[in-house]
């Protein structure tokens, strides 16, 4: 390898490694403040701010980035087809909920800023094969009368969806204990399809296993 090679190589693989912790410096400022600045950020990750620009146009490409990343391994993560296809209408709905709320729990100030725009339709693509299995279970729900029937199944999903939000957005101002936020976000996404608590909670699943997390899974 020549000297030329090496000095080629040797900022891009700087670069490489100045976007990751700009990248981790984002997802641990945001978690401890939503409204973190971009110079913040920097400081963080012990970049300038004109290091930031040099990767990101601004402060919403790089969060656009940081939530379309933990969306995209929230999703992966969620219950398939074939886990769901034994289980109810409501029981589909409940494991999709937990498994939801098992994932962003405890990153909770970071998912918030995911679901809200200008981030939104970057984390709906992500989400859209979570959305399409709650939109079954509900049009399942609807047919089968164990679910309200006075609004589409995509009208229905939505509010599930809108739901969930609501809940997280209360545990995060509130400092909601994991298991009440579990159990919350079943009985809210249950209660808006009809069916009563008592019903819903028999749909509760157990929690899943809680895994050791680091920086790199936020949302």
């Amino acid at each position: 390898m020549t000297t030329t090679d090496q000095q080629t190589r040797a900022p891009r693989r700087d670069a490489a490694l100045n976007r990751e912790a700009l990248l981790d410096a984002a997802r641990t400022a945001l978690q401890q403040d939503p409204d973190a600045s971009l110079e913040t950020i920097a400081q963080t990750a012990g970049l300038s701010r004109r290091a930031v620009y040099g990767h990101f146009p601004s402060r919403d490409d790089l969060v656009r980035e940081v939530v379309t990343i933990g969306a995209a391994r929230i999703a992966a993560a969620m219950p398939t087809s074939p886990d769901l296809a034994e289980l109810p209408p409501a029981s589909r709905i409940a494991a999709i909920a937990v498994a939801l709320w098992s994932e962003v729990s405890h990153v909770r100030s970071m998912a918030a800023v995911a679901v809200r725009s200008p981030f939104i339709e970057s984390v709906a693509t992500e989400f859209a094969p979570v959305r399409a299995q709650v939109r079954q279970a509900c049009a399942l729900g609807i047919a089968d009368g164990t679910m309200r029937d006075d609004v589409s199944a995509d009208a229905l999903g939505r509010l599930v969806e809108d739901a969930c939000i609501a809940v997280l957005d209360e545990a995060t101002r509130s400092g909601t204990s994991d298991e009440d936020g579990r159990r919350t976000v079943v009985l809210s996404a249950l209660g808006i399809t009809g069916i009563d608590w008592r019903t819903a909670l028999l749909s509760e699943p157990a929690a899943p296993t809680p895994r050791t997390t680091s920086p790199k899974d936020a949302a």
